[in-house]
């Protein structure tokens, strides 16, 4: 898979970006459960169904340029709204997508999802994969764009050397989540394969992707994280993976920590890394800045005071733009007249080119056109 192609532009602190795989065969008959039952139950707002063709469309009230296109090949796209914090509103839209190539078995359809708040994100407010996705073990949504890589779960590293350097650089490269590698000093029990994610606020533990090394990969693993990205991986310890390249404000030290206990106790110290490193600023891909513009421009799901706002606006700019229409007919009528008159002036009035002499005296024909356009030109600012 091609290395992900960034943009100039931040990410925004109001957004909530996510891209991953469903593996199931019905991903939108999932999304179309979750989201009537959760209506349902007054967690969301309200929620709309799309085809990609209406999403898209144009009318004269909602005009729509190329942006609010999700591409040939989408196969749905969803838009809920929900508020948190009781005054916050949050709009999300979800799309799947057929792979580029020809599908095949197990490669599951792509989803790539968009959320935005009225104030910058709060990781303690709901994950907005669960108000589209069902949270579930049972319905496989999680999955990285990445082969063998998931949500939700401790992904062990590949015992293959050659493999797993191939596994580290398609994470850094491809993926949108942040991936975390934790080096098991000895093999934990029941308690301590839990993922960490688990223990990290709801808003941010769909962000997170968790590998686990084996007591006897701690040589292997270090060599190649050393050799591909350029960082250590601590015996019993973490480190939290930067894109490739690194954002601003990534210390390889920094997101490194030397002792990770898998007891099932908490893990203060590799959380509040992780918090860290969520909280940078970070580029975002040509991709989400796509899905972030959709969301934007193309948003279909509004309230009935937007939806009058929304029309108050769309009348007063026509009327403006007729305004202004009118305003440039009359100056060109104007214009037309001047330059009628100008041409009786030097023809004479009655077609027959002036005397010389007085085309001499007067100025040329051309300057007596100049000199009537002149006096409709907008005075200099």
């Amino acid at each position: 898979m091609a290395k992900n192609t960034t943009s100039s532009t931040t990410a925004p602190d109001t957004a909530w970006l996510g891209r991953g795989r469903h593996l199931g065969p019905e991903p939108e008959q999932d999304v179309r459960r979750n989201l009537i039952a959760l209506k349902a139950a007054g967690v969301l707002d309200d929620f709309l169904d799309l085809e990609p063709a209406e999403a898209a469309r144009a009318t004269v009230l909602h005009p729509r340029d190329e942006s609010a296109d999700p591409g040939p090949l989408a196969r749905r796209l969803f838009e809920a709204r929900w508020r948190v914090d009781d005054d916050v509103t949050v709009r999300a839209q979800l799309t799947t997508y057929d792979p580029e190539s020809r599908r095949k078995e197990g490669d599951g359809v792509t989803w790539i999802l968009a959320a935005e708040a009225d104030r910058a994100w709060d990781a303690r407010w709901p994950s907005p994969a669960t108000m589209f996705w069902p949270d579930s073990e049972q319905v496989p949504w999680d999955h990285d764009t990445v082969p063998d890589v998931r949500l939700r779960a401790a992904n062990h590293l590949p015992k293959d050397d050659d493999e797993l350097r191939r596994r580290l650089r398609d994470c850094t490269r491809q993926s949108w989540f942040v991936h975390v590698v934790v080096h098991e000093a000895m093999t934990p029990d029941t308690v301590g394969q839990q993922p960490i994610a688990t223990f990290l606020p709801p808003g941010l533990r769909h962000r997170v992707i968790e590998h686990r090394g084996t007591p006897e990969q701690a040589q292997i693993a270090d060599f190649a994280m050393k050799r591909e990205l350029g960082v250590r991986m601590p015996r019993g310890g973490a480190v939290v993976l930067a894109m490739d390249p690194p954002g601003e404000g990534y210390d390889a030290d920094r997101f490194t920590v030397r002792s990770v206990f898998l007891d099932g106790s908490e893990p203060t110290e590799l959380l509040e890394r992780i918090k860290e490193f969520a909280a940078l600023p970070r580029p975002l891909p040509a991709e989400a800045e796509r899905a972030l513009a959709r969301l934007r421009q193309g948003w279909h799901l509004l309230t009935p005071d937007e939806e009058l706002t929304h029309a108050q606006g769309m009348v007063t700019k026509y009327a403006e733009a007729l305004d202004a229409m009118t305003k440039s007919r009359d100056l060109y009528r104007e214009a037309a007249e001047a330059a009628q008159a100008a041409l009786a002036e030097v023809s004479g009035g009655d077609g027959a080119a002036l005397p010389t002499a007085a085309a001499k005296a007067d100025g040329s024909p051309l300057k007596a056109l100049s000199k009537a356009f002149g006096r409709f030109r907008e005075p200099k600012k």
